[in-house]
């Protein structure tokens, strides 16, 4: 079973930003492996580093990360 099912916007966020993973793991109090990590679906971030980036963005965590649970997209 694949664990990394978790799909996310982070990357986008970022890019938008014009930000480095260096510069949103800064924002963030995390490594840049971790931004990288998160980004790639490698890592799910704990609850309170997803609200940490929902506050970062302005978003509710359901709109940055999505578990493939919901239908509407």
């Amino acid at each position: 079973m694949d664990i990394a099912d978790m799909k996310n916007r982070l990357k986008v966020l970022r890019a938008e930003r014009d930000w480095s993973q260096a510069e949103l793991a800064g924002r963030l109090d995390v490594s840049r492996q971790a931004v990288n990590a998160i980004e790639t679906g490698k890592y799910d971030p704990s609850l309170p580093l997803a609200f940490k980036i929902g506050r970062l963005f302005g978003m509710r965590i359901e709109e940055i990360f999505d578990d493939g649970e919901t239908g509407n997209g």
